[in-house]
């Protein structure tokens, strides 16, 4: 029982805001037109089908039989889609032999996809194993029913027959014939791509996929997710969203003995529904995690949807307070970050909007105002950047007390705002000056990038940034990379602190400037040695986009090693919200993963990576702000620790990791191979204060205070995960059904 209690025992009603907000996002759902919103693909399917019937034979209904056929595959129609490719093509044939050949790459290239779609719905979802989409997939990952990957491999190879050079069908063959355990014997020699350039650089150990053992494989489309304690137990519990305009925001509470219930309608969320990317946060100081939800992303025109702010009212129960805190605005959206950008003590809210042209959303900078509102002041602040803003970050990277911005943008240069603070002599003014120095610093590219954040890769005491490209023309673009081939493909960057206000490109000699494709990610400590490491979710709405998901451990600050095959991270299905934390209170983090795409039919089970422990040592400090925010977001940690080499610095800053996906605030922090803490210093945000720690053991959980003279043992019970195959999801949601 934690201090703030339990979840509701009973069906908590939505509050007036929450049911107001419901009410809200279903208007503007119903108002959408399918036939503007690309993702609709089941209501677009309808709509085009009954076009067509209309339409008949007609030469002019050429092209719409080619998209219905699409439609049919992406919401999730396999089936229905072979057929109508195959009346389409006998279409073609009869009315427009040269049309056909120029379309037959394409042509096949979906035909097998319907193919390989179909052979995933029958066997990753209805049959699903804890090794289903792992690359390189083999042992129960191999599917037992076989007709529709033996399908697409016969496509496959007569089409790279025809099109040899085609990289896409290539990978898509080797993908086709892992499938069905013929990887790399039954693969022909020309178009083998060869086991080794899967391998790792290192062995991290296998973390198995525990998600359906524990409850939390939750099948839906793409969203975000959060780890955090909220009911003040001790245990870290998992919140999920997902960016279906039905897809209800779900909690699930962590019992303790290995197992996760939800609590969606005790919690009083009932009717939050949507969105892509969720954040925790205390913006009141009442020591309860608060929720944001972000909606509307790559949805252009259509995606005018509200975020949300739900309140923890300290029960375990939520209320949306988005009207009554001055947050309500209706701009396309997926990525914002808490900060105390004015040092005052109270959290202020970033939030980067997409804007295509002629429909401008500019960012937005909300100031606290102390008393559960908020007041919207980017455009005095210099920050109302327009733009395709795809990920924020905030974090002090000059090192001057004051935090920053980071944005990351799809089409277009990367900004770092510069936090300058007043913009005059009078502090009570409230007015606050930021100064884009993205080129001077050196951090502008990649020009299509998306997931980005700061963190102290080397441990120097300096936040470095890393921010992830994001665009292929095709998939045979990531397959190019592996090849070590030319690749049209947009690489990571990451950016070492130089500690004079700029920034040096490490990628190459850090070994990340890799086509990644990355969309939810985050950095934790894998193997507690002291050193962050990474995990970026992979993808794009395309369903033949089927690439591994990527983790890359930090080799001693040097540089970084691609552990995704050793680790059995190497997920096939489109990665999105990541979470780190440590979800068994064991000492070391796990990782949760949102898995799904964009549309109607390409949904996915969420997956929870065990951690098989590495035998280093640890530290978990729990902070609370006084006099800075209370969830102490923006404090700095450094932790110096005696080993057999001498002494050591490792370096954490509070925050919840990356721009797509949520750790806990709480810091879990690994301490290698020491023999023991010399000394713990935390910088408080708001009074720029070192508070230093004494008599701090290793291998503990602790509370600590702003300005208190010791840390608190914190005493959390330590469990084991339940196992278990996942063969059936405890969170099936609507979508899974359709089309299998």
């Amino acid at each position: 029982m934690g201090s703030r209690g339990s979840a509701a025992a009973q069906e908590q009603l939505p509050t007036t805001g929450t049911r107001r907000m419901a009410a809200l996002l279903e208007r503007i759902a119903r108002e959408v037109n399918p036939l503007a919103a690309p993702f609709l693909s089941r209501e677009r399917a309808g709509m085009m089908g009954e076009r067509l019937r209309l339409m008949g034979d007609r030469d002019e209904a050429v092209d719409l039989r080619r998209q219905y056929a699409i439609e049919l595959l992406n919401a999730g129609r396999s089936l229905d889609a072979l057929k109508e490719f195959a009346a389409y093509e006998q279409f073609l044939l009869k009315n427009s032999p040269a049309l056909l050949a120029r379309n037959r790459r394409l042509l096949r290239t979906f035909q097998a996809m319907c193919y390989l779609r179909l052979a995933e719905q029958q066997n990753c979802l209805s049959n699903h194993t804890t090794d289903s989409c792992l690359l390189p997939i083999r042992g129960a990952g191999v599917h037992k029913l076989q007709d529709g990957s033996r399908s697409a491999a016969k496509v496959l190879t007569e089409l790279l027959q025809e099109f040899p050079q085609d990289l896409s069908a290539r990978w898509l063959l080797n993908i086709a014939h892992m499938t069905l355990g013929e990887y790399p014997d039954r693969v022909p020699p020309t178009f083998l791509i060869p086991p080794k350039v899967f391998e790792s650089d290192y062995d991290i150990k296998r973390f198995t996929d525990v998600a359906g053992g524990v409850g939390l494989d939750v099948n839906d489309l793409s969203g975000g997710s959060i780890m955090e304690d909220f009911d003040g137990d001790g245990l870290l519990d998992v919140m999920v969203s997902s960016l279906g305009f039905d897809s209800q925001l779900r909690l699930f509470k962590n019992m303790g003995d290995g197992t996760f219930k939800e609590r969606t309608v005790e919690a009083g969320l009932v009717g939050e529904t949507g969105g892509l990317n969720i954040i925790q946060t205390d913006y009141n100081n009442d020591g309860a995690p608060d929720v944001l939800v972000l909606r509307g992303a790559w949805m252009r025109f259509d995606g005018k949807f509200p975020k949300s702010l739900l309140r923890n009212r300290g029960d375990g129960t939520f209320d949306d307070v988005t009207e009554a805190a001055g947050l309500l605005s209706f701009h396309p959206s997926q990525t914002a970050t808490w900060f105390d950008y004015d040092g005052d003590g109270w959290l202020d809210l970033f939030v980067g909007n997409e804007s295509v042209e002629p429909d401008v959303h500019p960012c937005e900078l909300y100031r606290n105002n102390h008393d559960g509102t908020f007041t919207e002041c980017a455009a005095s602040a210099g920050v109302a950047k327009i733009g395709f803003v795809k990920g924020v970050a905030s974090a002090d990277y000059n090192n001057d007390g004051r935090p920053d911005l980071y944005l990351s943008l799809l089409r277009g240069s990367n900004v770092l705002y510069r936090n300058d603070g007043p913009a005059g002599p009078e502090e009570s003014t409230r007015k606050w000056k930021f100064t884009d120095v993205a080129a001077v610093a050196g951090v502008t590219a990649p020009m299509n990038s998306f997931p980005c954040w700061f963190f102290d890769y080397d441990n120097d005491g300096w936040q470095d940034i890393f921010v992830s490209g994001y665009y292929i023309s095709e998939v045979g673009d990531v397959a190019a990379d592996y090849l070590g081939l030319p690749s049209r493909g947009e690489r990571a960057k990451l950016y070492r602190n130089k500690g004079d206000g700029t920034f040096e490109d490490v990628s190459h000699a850090a070994r990340i400037d890799k086509v990644l494709l990355s969309m939810g990610s985050n950095y934790g400590d894998l193997d507690n040695d002291g050193w962050l490491d990474f995990y970026v979710g992979t993808g794009n709405p395309e369903l033949s986009t089927l690439i591994p998901n990527r983790m890359f451990r930090n080799a001693g600050g040097r540089f970084f090693q691609d552990v995704t095959t050793s680790g059995g991270f190497g997920h096939l299905q489109k990665g999105h919200g990541v979470s780190f934390g440590d979800i068994d209170n064991d000492g070391d983090q796990d990782i949760y993963e949102d898995m799904g795409g964009a549309f109607t039919g390409d949904v996915y089970r969420n997956v929870l990576f065990e951690n098989p422990g590495h035998g280093n040592h640890w530290i978990t400090l729990k902070l609370e702000g006084v006099k800075s925010n209370r969830a102490a977001i923006g404090a700095r940690i450094k932790v110096i620790v005696n080993t057999g080499q001498g002494d050591r610095g490792i370096y954490k800053t509070v925050s919840t990791g990356g721009s797509f996906g949520a750790s806990p605030l709480r810091q879990e922090i690994g301490l290698g191979d020491a023999k023991s803490i010399r000394s713990i210093e935390i910088f408080w945000p708001a009074t720029g204060v070192i508070q230093r720690l004494p008599q701090i053991g290793m291998d503990r959980f602790y509370k600590v205070s702003e300005g208190g003279t010791q840390a608190v043992v914190w005493p959390l019970k330590t469990f084991k995960l339940a196992s278990g195959s996942g063969a059936h999801s405890h969170g099936d949601h609507e979508h899974s059904k359709q089309g299998h």
